[in-house]
């Protein structure tokens, strides 16, 4: 057992350039000091930390991004539930939390034991366009559910919810077209966290967190496209 602890540590902590480390560094601290600056709860910055850790170490393609990834859902619930957004509870309690321990499985046997990283993989591209228009369909039609339940922002709702749950079953199953979609999803929930924050919600650290989510996505997104072609040769 500890034989494999010591293994799994040296795995996560291999591989790392010296950008990845500074812009893991850099996020950190960017949202400890404003989140201590603003006066948040000790629960938001929590919350905000371990979710940043979370993204980055799945850009990375490291498991213990699953780890933190756990953590992180648990405390953004009870933030979420504080600031009435429902949805969020929900997405993160019964799908989110449990997904982490399907991916952690998942990864667990399709890992690079040289550079500690899982193996990252793409869909050809009439299988990408296929995934994108099938989650706009259920976009909409789950829309037209919730609007007829008689909803808040039933379209918005349908969309964070609906490319969150593919974007997740994306990321277990390590493609690249995982990131468009979390772009999406961070666009939507960067905008809604901010219009919380400005009617005197106070956890400025859940909207940089989602901040710096998107501003990783879309790093990630380049970085796994290159990987997998660099592979492919």
């Amino acid at each position: 057992m500890r034989e494999k602890m010591q293994k799994y540590v040296k795995s996560e902590l291999t591989g790392w350039k010296k950008m990845e480390v500074a812009w893991l560094a850099i996020a950190s601290a960017v949202i400890l000091a404003l989140s201590i600056y603003w006066k948040d709860s000790m629960i938001g910055i929590m919350s905000a930390l371990t979710g940043v850790w979370c993204v980055i170490l799945t850009g990375k393609g490291k498991r213990s991004s699953f780890i933190f990834g756990t953590i992180n859902v648990l405390f953004y619930a009870y933030i979420a539930f504080g600031a009435k957004y429902y949805g969020e509870v929900m997405l993160n309690l019964i799908y989110y939390f449990p997904m982490n321990f399907v991916g952690w499985f998942a990864w667990n046997k399709h890992m690079n034991e040289e550079n500690g990283e899982v193996i990252k993989s793409s869909l050809p591209r009439k299988k990408g366009i296929i995934l994108y228009v099938c989650t706009a369909v259920a976009i909409f039609l789950y829309g037209l559910m919730l609007r007829a339940l008689n909803g808040n922002l039933p379209f918005v709702d349908s969309m964070s919810t609906v490319v969150s749950v593919v974007a997740q079953i994306l990321s277990v199953k390590r493609l690249t077209e995982q990131w468009v979609l979390w772009i999406v999803v961070d666009v939507v929930t960067v905008i809604m966290w901010a219009v919380n924050f400005a009617n005197g919600g106070e956890s400025i650290a859940t909207l940089l967190m989602w901040s710096i989510y998107l501003l990783n996505a879309i790093i990630m997104y380049i970085r796994w496209k290159r990987e997998v072609k660099e592979n492919e040769i």
